[in-house]
């Protein structure tokens, strides 16, 4: 019989890390973890659930959740999984956020009808250094963000503890592995999942490396079972067969060392979020949302959120804020009264821009939108005004001989406003171009310094919602 040295050989150097307390203190919650999870939507299935309430309730656990380095950015799908982690931080347990630095390499086929390419080692590694900065500080900017809503008790909150499996996968021969690991699986139960089923139904079928993608999931599990005392795994829905595969493999090598069957290891997996109208969440004209500011600008991220649907906001509001669910309850009802006053979206929208953005970025969401959606400008600052919309497409920068040298009609065509010389004459004709609010009744009009918002500002706008916000360079 295969000794268990097979399987923990290769886990004796990786000790486990000290933990780092944060100065703030863990929270006071009205409801048990795991109720409220599932009261937020968060949770569409969970191994052993009253096990798990159990272990929960005795002490501190330590919940882990894998992020795949296939961009350099997080983004809104990550949310679930990642709002599930902070409310196990949030109570005191520690919590893992786990880089696929080696399975990257890879690929999961889990969610998906073809072979995924494969990587180049240096763009994975690129991407692991860039999500490890991301997921640091979307975790620090929400624990601003909770301080924010939620009462503090006396425990300390650990920080998260961001590992890549690169560490422990990179030097594990495939002998060792196959002892360590491929001695516990069974193939009739590996071809019985989910993600290699339906590949299997294709044309194309299945490659080997993927197919044992689930085994390498599998060893991250028991690595961190056995080197961090980590005893979850969160995911979102289609990683439901690589938990359970896990979970399996840690109460097999616990069998083989003990003789006992044992039953260690729990799973919590999120939803697959879509939009009422059947959509995959977070997909904007073919792209996803980014919490990377550098990619998706804190206006745009604001305006998706302000563009939920009725039928969606409510579930949002309990899924991605910490807001009470009696307040969400009331903000719903209060938007059922006056739905046209969006009053449900704008909180929602405040409420995830500053739990990825924090305080600054939703006043600068908010003073983008108020001058380029709501057209009040009577009260913007310049520089405000300046540092919400740069990195926008309708920003732009202009000397004063380019900014007052021409006509406004003719700046409106070259910043994008108008599509020609002749649209620009039509949209003064029709009263339909304006300089800060201010119609242009000619079409050799220019502008002075004393049109522009404290003599630096000046927004072309075509229409209620087409602007160009134009800053003059200053010398």
């Amino acid at each position: 019989m295969l000794s268990c040295r097979h399987a923990t050989r290769h886990l004796t150097h990786l000790k486990q890390r000290p933990l780092r307390r944060q100065k703030c203190r863990h929270f006071y919650f009205n409801a048990e973890l795991l109720e409220d999870l599932q009261s937020r939507g968060l949770v569409s299935d969970i191994t052993r659930p009253d096990q798990l309430k159990s272990e929960l309730s005795k002490d501190r656990q330590v919940a882990y959740a894998g992020v795949d380095p296939t961009a350099k950015y997080l983004h809104v799908g990550h949310l679930l999984p990642l709002l599930c982690l902070l409310h196990f931080q949030l109570r005191g347990h520690q919590i893992i956020p786990l880089i696929g630095g080696a399975t990257g390499l890879i690929g999961d086929p889990s969610g998906r009808s073809t072979e995924r390419p494969l990587s180049e080692q240096s763009i994975v590694e690129g991407n692991v250094k860039a999500l490890t900065a991301g997921i640091q500080q979307f975790f620090s900017r929400a624990m601003e963000y909770a301080k924010g809503r939620l009462q503090p008790s006396d425990t300390p909150i650990t920080e998260p503890d961001v590992r890549n499996n690169l560490h422990w996968l990179k030097g594990l021969g495939l002998l060792e592995f196959l002892r360590a690991v491929g001695i516990h699986a069974r193939i009739n139960t590996m071809m019985a999942r989910d993600s290699v089923r339906t590949r299997l139904e294709t044309q194309q079928g299945i490659s080997f490396t993927e197919f044992t993608y689930q085994l390498l999931q599998s060893y991250d599990f028991l690595t961190l079972y056995r080197t961090a005392n980590c005893n979850i795994q969160i995911g979102g829905s289609d990683q439901w067969g690589n938990i359970v595969a896990g979970i399996d493999l840690i109460n097999r090598v616990n069998a083989l060392s003990s003789g006992e069957k044992s039953e260690k290891g729990f799973g919590i997996v999120t939803p697959l979020l879509t939009t009422a109208s059947g959509e995959k969440f977070g997909k904007s004209t073919g792209n996803a949302v980014s919490l990377d500011e550098s990619v998706t600008n804190v206006f745009d991220f604001y305006q998706f959120f302000l563009r939920t649907a009725d039928t969606d906001v409510g579930r949002y509001m309990k899924m991605f804020t910490l807001l009470p669910l009696p307040e969400i309850d009331a903000v719903l009802e209060k938007h059922i009264q006056n739905p046209e006053r969006r009053h449900a979206q704008r909180l929602l929208a405040a409420e995830v821009t500053e739990l990825v953005h924090g305080k600054i970025g939703v006043r600068r969401a908010r003073t983008a939108t108020s001058v380029l959606y709501d057209n009040d400008i009577a009260s913007v600052k310049a520089d405000e005004l300046i540092d919400a919309v740069r990195g926008l497409p309708l920003f732009h920068t202009c000397t004063a001989d380019d900014l007052f040298g021409v006509s406004v009609a003719k700046l409106a065509v070259r910043f994008h406003v108008a599509s020609s010389n002749s649209a620009a004459r039509q949209l003064i004709s029709a009263k339909g171009l304006y300089a800060n609010n201010q119609p242009v009744t000619e079409p050799q009009h220019k502008l002075v310094p004393s049109d522009l918002i404290e003599g630096r500002v000046a927004i072309i706008r075509a229409g209620k919602q087409k602007n160009a916000v134009v800053s003059l360079q200053i010398p």
